[in-house]
């Protein structure tokens, strides 16, 4: 069996940073602690000067597979995912074909068993009308049910009230939501198209997909979950408002209507639309300073429970179009924990904390199995952190199929050096290991 010893790493792991050792049998962790004695056959990193943390495990991706290869898939996300630091992710259903039948899930899962090169989970989308294939979901394979209240790229509209309340009685998944009221919506983008014809500036995208549109979905849902007594996550939360529809004076094991919120909502405001045009272009959309700077208070203050990166990629091409024809949504999964970890050095957030929000609750709020922190018994899944280096993300180190990134030209503080997956090095310094170590990910219901 294969061992490897990590060495005077700083782990941050549950609310500590210490510095101990690690050692890892097999694909995973045997021992933490000091002073180890290990055979001269076990492989030795001195990580001394580096941080190592849990993987992250990105709840919300959509890596295009199938039917929308010529934007990305799993294959080429997953690397780039492990670049950044994400060992594990979970997929959304709004492909083509949509992930909204038993045949169509396990065609993706068989997919991933081949191409994928990081642990990964495949939600199942709900719609108005296979409620039958929903209840005969395996509660062990599938993480969570998704349900799109608000339309976004692709047709998965759940509009009625009726079905909706069936969903949400007869589950016992986390039903994971995308929540914008569509009427607003309509309302709004109706009023810009008198105002400005087909000529619709980038700067409407927050005034058409509006705070009332966000609030109205949400509050809704939320209403509809504590009345069901269904388990309701709310992706992707973009305005202050809606904070107030969650509550921190529990912990995250008690709570039954949890919150994500995305690095894009967190670095971005609707200051930047200006440079950065459609390639911000996300729904829900960028909001306000006002908006970006309580979601960053909500996050620290456990008002929000997840943090996530929504990475959907679509291609130059494609965003190139017109505001209306222009498709919603960016690659982020390479750099989403750089840009948290430059955040850290803006006094924004401790490192403690982004190890809480993006490994430690995706696998409580999940039931993720035997992942998400460094423990002894659980899968050896870690990133090296060196907190110090200072890069500048260009189009030549892009990972992404797509070969753009809403953060090229940005200069990061805090780099991923090496990922490693199921005991495995997947990562190291630029290169992708082209053996995969990947694993479909198991929920310890």
């Amino acid at each position: 069996m294969r061992a490897l010893k990590i060495s005077n790493a700083k782990i941050v792991n549950e609310g500590t940073i210490e510095q101990k050792d690690i050692l890892i049998e097999g694909n995973r962790i045997a021992k933490i602690g000091s002073d180890m004695e290990v055979s001269e056959t076990t492989e030795v990193f001195d990580a001394s000067g580096k941080y190592i943390l849990p993987g992250l495990i990105d709840d919300q991706v959509h890596f295009r597979e199938p039917g929308l290869t010529h934007k990305a898939t799993i294959e080429t996300e997953s690397k780039a995912a492990l670049a950044g630091g994400i060992t594990s992710f979970l997929e959304m259903p709004n492909t083509s074909p949509q992930t909204t039948t038993l045949e169509q899930w396990e065609a993706k899962n068989e997919r991933a068993a081949h191409t994928s090169y990081a642990n990964y989970g495949f939600m199942f989308g709900g719609t108005n009308d296979n409620l039958d294939q929903i209840l005969a979901l395996d509660n062990k394979r599938v993480p969570a049910l998704k349900l799109f209240l608000g339309s976004s790229t692709g047709n998965m509209l759940v509009d009625d009230p009726e079905v909706l309340k069936k969903i949400f009685r007869n589950t016992n998944l986390v039903i994971a939501v995308h929540c914008e009221d569509e009427t607003t919506i309509r309302e709004n983008l109706k009023a810009a198209q008198a105002k400005y014809g087909d000529a619709i500036p980038i700067e409407q995208h927050p005034i058409i997909r509006s705070e009332k549109a966000c609030y109205l979905s949400s509050s809704k849902a939320i209403e509809l979950a504590k009345e069901t007594g269904a388990r309701l996550h709310v992706f992707h939360l973009s305005t202050a408002k809606e904070l107030s529809l969650f509550r921190n004076d529990i912990p995250l094991s008690e709570k039954k209507i949890t919150a994500e919120v995305c690095v894009h909502h967190l670095w971005f405001n609707d200051s930047d639309y200006k440079e950065k045009g459609t390639h911000i272009k996300w729904n829900p959309a960028v909001k306000t300073k006002k908006d970006q700077e309580a979601l960053w208070e909500g996050l620290n203050t456990d008002l929000l429970d997840v943090l996530a990166t929504d990475h959907a990629p679509h291609t130059l091409e494609e965003k190139a179009n017109p505001y209306t024809a222009a498709p919603s949504g960016g690659p982020l999964v390479q750099h989403a924990l750089p840009a948290l970890l430059t955040a850290y050095h803006q006094n924004r957030i401790a490192l403690e904390k982004i190890v809480e929000k993006a490994c430690h609750n995706p696998a409580i709020l999940f039931d993720v199995k035997d992942r998400g922190y460094v423990r002894e018994g659980y899968f050896a899944d870690l990133v090296v952190v060196d907190l110090d280096r200072e890069y500048k993300v260009e189009k030549t180190d892009l990972l992404y199929q797509c070969g753009w990134s809403p953060f090229e030209g940005t200069t990061f503080k805090g780099s991923i050096e090496k990922t490693l997956l199921n005991g495995q090095w997947a990562y190291d310094q630029g290169k992708i290991n082209p053996k995969s170590a990947a694993m479909a990910l198991t929920f310890d219901r």
